[in-house]
């Protein structure tokens, strides 16, 4: 029989720990040692993982590289260990596991709240709250929620996107949680496939909706894409804002030099980034990561 002691020291001694032992989940919740979310330098570098719970598995032109559970938690401990990584924004299902496996202490934890805008879906856009609610998030001992907001004019299901998102602020500022709203002025085209207005007025106008929703602001943070005139874009907010790395379309080199620009903006005070340095094109997880924690700090 695997042993079913905490850390556990690999993936089926997790696989035993589920299937024998569930109530460790939350021992192991309750176990980690957390930290400030913002070091002394006020910078915040977050590895991304939440996106196979929304069936989006692709990473440039590899359409399943995300698919293997075993493989990605292998690239999350690996950008993990990267000194200068703050933490993880995940799926309940994976930062469990790496709660397991020991490697969230110390660690910044964002649980990742809204998956149920399933890719290519019909009801892509009515973005359900399918993963962590506020109670659960202050529960397992996290240090905020992150959600997407999907803003289309075109379609009936942005409004419930909308007020759901406006719930989960003022719960999670509530009980003095981070509330990471990540918004897109969006809308879907006639092959019905979703798409993102990513020009400086598209996100203006995204930020200017998304910065307004909740009872109160005081702990509401933006995750927004690096588009062209971030200067002008960055000048609609004062909220603290990380800027997101997206699914790759430039080199590295290119993608690397657009964050450092970026960066030195005011209110931007980090990267969230996941596809970009798990999937680098060379696959060496920790270069990349290294790469683009020496642009935050």
């Amino acid at each position: 029989m695997v042993e079913t002691s905490l850390p556990a020291a690999d993936y089926a001694a997790v696989s035993e720990i589920r299937a024998r032992r569930p109530e460790l989940v939350a021992e192991a919740l309750g176990a980690r040692r957390r930290r400030e979310l913002l070091g002394q330098d006020g910078r915040l570098m977050l590895v991304a993982a939440d996106h196979p719970a929304r069936g989006a598995n692709g990473v440039g032109n590899r359409p399943m590289a995300m698919a293997s559970r075993v493989e990605l938690l292998d690239r999350l401990q690996t950008a993990l260990a990267v000194p200068g990584v703050d933490g993880l924004l995940g799926s309940a299902d994976i930062i469990e596991d790496l709660a397991f496996l020991g490697a969230l202490d110390d660690k910044v934890v964002i649980g990742s709240m809204n998956r149920g805008g399933l890719q290519g879906a019909s009801f892509e856009l009515d973005d359900r709250f399918t993963g962590y609610d506020a109670r659960s998030i202050a529960e397992s001992h996290l240090d905020g929620g992150k959600f997407l907001t999907r803003i289309a004019l075109d379609d009936d299901g942005t409004l419930p996107t909308l007020t759901a998102s406006a719930d989960a602020i003022s719960e999670l500022a509530e009980r003095r949680l981070m509330a990471m709203i990540e918004p897109f002025w969006s809308s879907r085209g006639r092959d019905g496939r979703v798409s993102h207005d990513l020009s400086p007025e598209g996100v203006i106008k995204s930020i200017n909706v998304a910065q307004a929703l909740g009872r109160t602001t005081a702990y509401t943070w933006l995750k927004i894409p690096v588009v062209d005139d971030m200067e002008r874009v960055m000048e609609s907010t004062t909220l603290p804002t990380l800027l997101l790395g997206g699914d790759p379309t430039t080199s590295p080199e290119e993608t690397f030099a657009t964050w450092s620009k970026a960066l030195a903006l005011p209110a931007v005070r980090g990267l969230v980034v996941g596809r970009t340095l798990l999937y680098p094109p060379d696959d060496d997880v920790a270069g990349a990561v290294r790469t683009a924690v020496s642009l935050v700090r």
